[in-house]
């Protein structure tokens, strides 16, 4: 938020305000790429939010005697600045230092000269060469550019700190979810996204039976039961490759991530993943083990997970040791249109212990839609990072706990429940 602030100030001051722009923003402060897009991604509107309420509140508190005032009107992202002392902007990027402050340059005309004759007129001494009138007035001119500089930085430095110190998520020098993607998304260990198996998932409602992540390694779904279904189309939901739209949507936000590293970054499908994959790479696994059967290899590592109802009838998140207020279980009522639900995002070792796992997990496809938003909102899961954070940067490994409203199967007031942090 301290970086947003000085860049809209600098940008304004060199008179490059038709720049200030929320995709510029996005590109400039927040490392998005120049192909993301505004209306996908809206992390420059949150932070504009919470920073005009940071600086009414310090103007209507504090500094509420400051000569100088400074806001960011809504509907835009170009600060204005109000009280005894206004900066002239200029729109030449070439001006010189002090006609961008509204002063005369040095090279400004000179007094006419008095018709006192050269002999009349007494020689300059070292004194008045310096603090005659003509040059006492340019010169008095360029200090008052460079102490108006001055007082401008002064201000910045001060409002930086303003926000330092008062926004959670903005104290640390490194972003919270930096750390997070950093870990899953670039370094030494290769990554594998692994989108849900949704033809596993019609296979188990159809045969009504749950297909362990054993069975699953195996290829046992190739035998599941499905009386019901002509040969063609049984052909098709044992062998196709099919995902559902929201996991699209997750992979595509994880590209845009600025840690993101395609030269590191794989899609692996559940049934092509094997177990030394897990062992040796970083992993981030989308759906719940009845349609990402790798989802309850974290299950002994975790305190919250999901328990299938026997014969595929729904599913409930338990938790292992409830804490005061947490019930001990959390079920969804996937069969009405409107109902609450619920999901688990788990960041844990991987098996070898030498990486990470990220598992976004949802009673329904509403509830691993809510995970993925809390997990892109940075100002959301930032308290729960910093929680995690260790000293040298890294995170320990956490279970956060999410309750939503399924609206037609899309996630609506997403709130956290329940969050655990784990020794590292």
């Amino acid at each position: 938020m301290a970086k947003f602030l000085l860049y809209v100030v600098a940008e304004t001051l060199e008179g490059r305000q038709s720049g200030i722009t929320e995709h510029q923003i996005g590109v400039r402060v927040f490392g998005r790429p120049q192909t993301y897009r505004t209306d996908e991604d809206n992390i420059v509107r949150n932070y504009a939010r919470q920073l005009r309420k940071r600086l009414a509140d310090h103007f209507a508190g504090e500094g509420s005697q400051d000569s100088m005032r400074l806001e960011i009107p809504v509907g835009g992202y170009v600060p204005v600045f109000t009280g005894s002392v206004e900066p002239v902007l200029h729109s030449d990027a070439e001006a010189s230092f002090g006609s961008r402050f509204g002063e005369p340059q040095l090279d400004s005309p000179q007094p006419m000269p008095s018709h006192e004759s050269e002999e009349d007129s007494p020689r300059p001494s070292v004194a008045n060469s310096f603090f005659g009138n003509s040059s006492f007035t340019i010169r008095a001119r360029a200090f008052g550019k460079i102490a108006l500089a001055l007082v401008y930085s002064a201000a910045l430095v001060s409002l930086t700190w303003l926000v330092a110190a008062r926004v959670p998520s903005a104290a640390p020098r490194v972003e919270p979810s930096h750390m997070l993607w950093k870990a899953l998304l670039s370094g030494g260990n290769n990554t594998y996204v692994v989108p849900p198996d949704a033809g596993l998932n019609l296979l188990e409602d159809i045969s009504h039976r749950n297909l362990p992540l054993a069975d699953y390694i195996k290829g046992s779904y190739l035998d599941l039961p499905l009386n019901a279904l002509d040969d063609h189309t049984q052909q098709d939901l044992r062998t196709q490759q099919f995902s559902n739209f929201q996991s699209l949507q997750i992979i595509a936000a994880l590209a845009r991530q600025q840690e993101y590293d395609p030269q590191r970054v794989f899609l692996r499908f559940p049934r092509d993943l094997r177990l030394d994959d897990l062992k040796t790479a970083n992993a981030i696994l989308i759906g719940s083990a009845s349609s990402n059967p790798w989802a309850s290899i974290a299950d002994n590592a975790t305190n919250f997970r999901i328990v299938l109802k026997e014969g595929m009838a729904g599913a409930n998140i338990v938790n292992a040791r409830p804490m005061t207020g947490e019930a001990a279980s959390y079920a969804s009522h996937w069969n009405e249109p409107s109902h609450e639900t619920f999901a688990l995002i788990a960041f844990v070792p991987n098996l070898g212990g030498n990486g990470h796992m990220l598992l976004l997990e949802g009673l329904d496809a509403a509830g691993t839609q809510a995970a993925a938003e809390l997990l892109f909102h940075p100002e959301k899961i930032s308290p729960i990072l910093n929680r995690a954070r260790l000293p040298d940067g890294n995170l320990r490994p956490f279970e956060i706990l999410l309750r939503t409203t399924s609206i037609e199967s899309n996630s609506a007031g997403t709130q956290v429940v329940a969050s655990r942090i784990h020794e590292a």
